[in-house]
């Protein structure tokens, strides 16, 4: 079985919620992490920095870094890289699931938030892509995971939240293009959705609290899913939107109840699905 023991993961996003559960997984195999986001100091509502994951990381058998990095920037993305490949010399893997969110219409998004949400999510997913490209190749598997949903250019998922639809089908594009335009390199692209709503304390704020938790699924389902799909070969698994479950029935999983918080009946459907 093939394992990520001693891979290099550039994650975006990874001092909580489904980025820091995939670093954890990966640390499991004794991994390198870069933990890449822009929480130095505790935030009022949402748990978890750069230096908390580290810690976490580390106690799970990994070997992580703190990268406090803003993707808007070039400089400070560029920064993580080079901080990155001198620590543990190179990078392997590139997980993009740094995501700013806002679910509102047209006239309730302001442009301040349009333009957050597209620069960090279609700019910083195509930038992170760029820098650690050069990198990538150098690796004997490589791999960029988008955390994006499945392109369905149905009107149903454009007019509840236009923007942040843009700026997720931004990252989805990246994975259709990129994937082909590097599939002669090897480098696999691929994204990764959730079948239903994750546990996240961004999804808290957003929908209603911890009563909207019980009809969630635990980060963990993305994380294994995100296993199982970077440990297979780079070269025979690129252009694909994959949903998390459909990931782990693939790999002979047929219980997901260990993924529910409360109630597996009555879990609450992803946006995009």
């Amino acid at each position: 079985m093939a394992d990520l023991k001693d891979k290099t993961l550039f994650i975006t996003g990874a001092s909580r919620g489904i980025g820091k559960a995939i670093a954890l997984r990966a640390a499991r195999d004794g991994a390198n992490v870069a933990v890449v986001a822009k929480t130095d100091q505790p935030h009022p509502k949402l748990p978890g920095t750069v230096h908390t994951a580290v810690v976490e990381i580390d106690q799970a058998g990994g070997h992580a870094l703190a990268c406090v990095t803003d993707l808007r920037f070039e400089d400070q993305v560029q920064a993580a890289v080079d901080a990155t490949v001198s620590q543990f010399g190179g990078i392997d893997i590139l997980v993009n699931n740094a995501s700013a969110i806002s679910l509102t219409d047209t006239p309730q998004t302001p442009l301040k938030r349009f333009d957050l949400m597209h620069q960090v999510n279609a700019r910083g997913t195509f930038l992170a892509s760029q820098t650690c490209l050069p990198y990538l190749e150098r690796s004997q598997n490589p791999h960029i995971l988008n955390i994006a949903p499945p392109l369905n250019l149905a009107p149903q998922w454009f007019a509840p939240h236009v923007a942040y639809t843009m700026s997720k089908y931004g990252m989805s594009m990246c994975v259709l293009g990129m994937a082909e335009e590097f599939r002669e390199r090897g480098i696999a692209v691929n994204a990764l959705w959730p079948r239903t709503a994750i546990a996240t304390a961004a999804i808290a704020n957003l929908l209603g609290g911890e009563q909207v938790l019980k009809c969630c699924r635990q980060p963990s389902i993305m994380a294994d899913a995100a296993y199982a799909i970077l440990v297979r070969q780079s070269r025979d698994c690129s252009g694909n939107f994959f949903i998390d479950d459909d990931v782990l029935r693939s790999e002979g999983v047929s219980d997901f109840s260990c993924y529910a918080e409360v109630d597996e009946d009555n879990l609450l459907p992803d946006f995009f699905l």
